[in-house]
């Protein structure tokens, strides 16, 4: 079974329609309400195990929420632009609390936002908001391998589970998410250019 596109068929087209109350949508919604949950169960709680399952289930989110969407016909234009916003809001909250926390070094923080700076100031200059790109290939890989490496990462600092093991196993998904982040944006940043130069020659001027 295959994880990236899982859920899409070959006798149905994909294609996003102008609705907002789906069961997508609502996955999407659900996986960004956890973020205060975890930052509550990190920082005032210290419970790392809990906070490792509230990971878990918020990855596990983002791959059914795209399964149904394309399995059902519940594509939507709102979920194809909400569900990247919320899927890079949710990992830099928690890069953010894990490093406040001191799980995390300011540096992996800064390898996460300085992509998506260069992204959003690029976006805001041809468009003035979201560019309406689709989402690519690494981008899917990226974020599959970020939303692994995280639960594994705050489950290494459960007492009961072998942490240097989990550790070990975290970096190697955090590393290689975070190579495949700055090739994704990398990619993303020469379509927003083509994009905007598109849009540039159409009026004389950035939109």
């Amino acid at each position: 079974m295959k994880f990236i596109g899982a859920g899409g068929r070959k006798d149905q087209p994909q294609v996003h329609h102008d609705i907002v109350f789906t069961i997508p949508n609502a996955l999407t919604v659900v996986r960004f309400m956890g973020v205060p949950l975890f930052v509550w169960l990190v920082l005032w709680k210290q419970e790392f195990g809990y906070a490792a399952l509230v990971l878990a289930v918020m990855s596990s989110t983002d791959w059914v929420d795209g399964y149904i969407a394309r399995r059902f016909n519940q594509m939507s234009n709102l979920g194809r632009v909400m569900d990247p916003i919320a899927d890079r809001l949710a990992l830099i909250a928690v890069a953010v609390t894990l490093v406040v926390a001191g799980v995390l070094e300011w540096w992996y923080l800064a390898a996460l936002l300085v992509p998506d700076m260069v992204l959003l100031f690029a976006s805001l200059f041809f468009f003035r908001g979201h560019p309406d790109l689709p989402v690519s290939l690494i981008g899917k890989l990226r974020t599959g391998l970020l939303l692994v490496g995280t639960p594994l990462l705050v489950l290494s600092r459960f007492p009961a589970v072998a942490g240097d093991a989990f550790a070990a196993a975290a970096w190697i998904f955090l590393g290689a998410g975070l190579v495949a982040h700055w090739i994704s944006g990398y990619s993303y940043f020469g379509a927003i250019l083509r994009k905007g130069r598109e849009l540039k020659g159409d009026d004389g001027g950035p939109r």
